[in-house]
């Protein structure tokens, strides 16, 4: 038994009779190779993402090159809404080729050519001229991060049986997380404070992860799919809006995920509560270390149990988000005389469990949209999901922005009653696996 099948027989339960669902019988003997080089390829960007993320690590290099506080507020709005809003007219690119895993090679290798290049433009240049090209240049890894997200749920669902995709998407998370927290330790345990050598360091490592994964995944063995409809450009692209009015299913699929965008727009709020009591080192590494944890010890059982009902680790995991966004919005308000100390637990904790809870919602509504269209529709479905996800985390990234500056607190009841309400329309969802 080679190591591909060894390593999928302990992983996957290979003698289970469903292994092979919902793949050609002709194509059974490749799923463990398939499942090995996805699971790597995603535990490697994965990783890349967690060391170079735009909540942390890039915030860090725009103020060592001294970009204005205004560029560094664009971050996460271009990493996160850059990378989804495009997707109508890039599924529709996609959609003319039958084979798909380079596009998801491509984007992965342009994604770590895009950090080395940051990396240059914060050795070479200064000020707002650096923060310009830093911007520009997480446009383009946006875009190809963009371009990943179409193509690996289309080639995933043709490689890798239903009942088996939500623990190879738990099991990348997980070990993507126990690396993270390694590289957490060993960057917090030689020094104090976050020199410049050890932030180039990690977006080192974050660029050839990506780089690698793409190697890694354009060895997949990937069957060739259909083209129908893929020669339209963009006035197709935008006719499948209509998908929303014609799926019911999917619709709801839509409205649920929107609302439980409170887990990922709570985040920074966390953060901003942590600093009233000053800044330091020791909180960000606390915080990178909380969400690394939180990656490592959850993201596998989720993927188990998204393999078994993918709605109910949604619904779960967003009454998660839900209570304790109210919850800390009720301390960040009686909190005030508390000792630094405690609030220093109390908020990186606070982060870790929404932590958790994000990456329950992230590998439900990944595992539910794969499993609920097969072929172009699956295409179809995540390309205009991710686009109308991409507007709404956009509108909500400004009416949150503007809540904070009245309290930080409001803002997150607000988002818990989001998440609140995102888990009634999950429980409504049908079921699909």
């Amino acid at each position: 038994m080679g190591a591909a099948k060894k390593f999928y027989h302990l992983v996957a339960n290979e003698e289970d009779a469903r292994t092979c669902q919902d793949i050609p019988d002709s194509d059974c003997h490749k799923i463990p190779g398939n499942f090995l080089r996805i699971t790597l390829s995603l535990m490697l960007t994965k990783l890349a993402d967690e060391i170079s993320s735009a909540k942390t690590v890039l915030p860090w290099l725009m103020s060592l090159v001294g970009a204005p506080h205004a560029l560094v507020a664009c971050l996460v709005p271009i990493r996160e809404s850059g990378s989804l809003l495009p997707q109508l007219a890039i599924g529709s690119w996609v959609r003319e080729h039958p084979i798909r895993k380079y596009f998801w090679s491509l984007g992965s290798g342009a994604q770590g050519l895009c950090v080395i290049a940051m990396i240059i433009v914060a050795l070479v240049l200064k000020g707002a001229l650096a923060g310009f090209l830093i911007l520009g240049l997480l446009i383009i890894l946006s875009l190809a991060r963009g371009l990943c997200s179409v193509s690996i749920k289309d080639v995933q669902g043709k490689t890798i049986p239903k009942n088996r995709r939500g623990r190879l998407t738990g099991l990348a998370t997980t070990c993507s997380g126990i690396l993270a927290i390694i590289l957490s330790i060993g960057l917090l345990g030689g020094s104090h404070q976050l020199d410049t050598l050890s932030g180039m360091w990690l977006l080192g490592i974050a660029g050839c992860c990506w780089c690698v994964a793409a190697l890694i995944f354009s060895r997949v063995n990937e069957q060739p799919g259909a083209t129908e409809g893929g020669n339209h450009g963009l006035k197709t692209a935008f006719s499948r809006l209509k998908l929303i009015k014609e799926a019911p299913d999917f619709r709801g699929f839509v409205i649920s995920r929107s609302l439980l965008l409170a887990s990922a727009l709570a985040a920074p709020y966390l953060m901003l509560l942590s600093q009233q009591d000053g800044h330091s080192i020791s909180q960000l590494g606390g915080f990178l270390l909380a969400s690394s944890l939180a990656s490592a010890l959850s993201a596998s059982i989720w993927g188990w149990l998204a393999d078994r009902s993918s709605r109910q680790v949604m619904l779960v995991a967003g009454m998660l988000a839900a209570v304790l966004c109210i919850g800390i919005a009720i301390i960040a308000m009686i909190a005030d005389g508390w000792s630094s100390g405690l609030t220093s637990l109390i908020y990186p904790t606070a982060f870790f469990i929404l932590s958790v809870a994000h990456a329950g919602i992230r590998i439900g509504r990944k595992t539910y949209l794969t499993n609920m269209a097969e072929g172009n529709r699956r295409t179809d479905y995540v390309a205009v999901s991710n686009t109308l996800i991409g507007v709404v985390l956009l509108l909500m990234g400004g009416v949150t922005a503007a809540l904070s500056s009245i309290s930080i607190a409001l803002t997150l009841i607000v988002l818990g009653a989001m998440a609140l309400t995102g888990c009634i329309m999950t429980y409504h969802l049908a079921e699909v696996e």
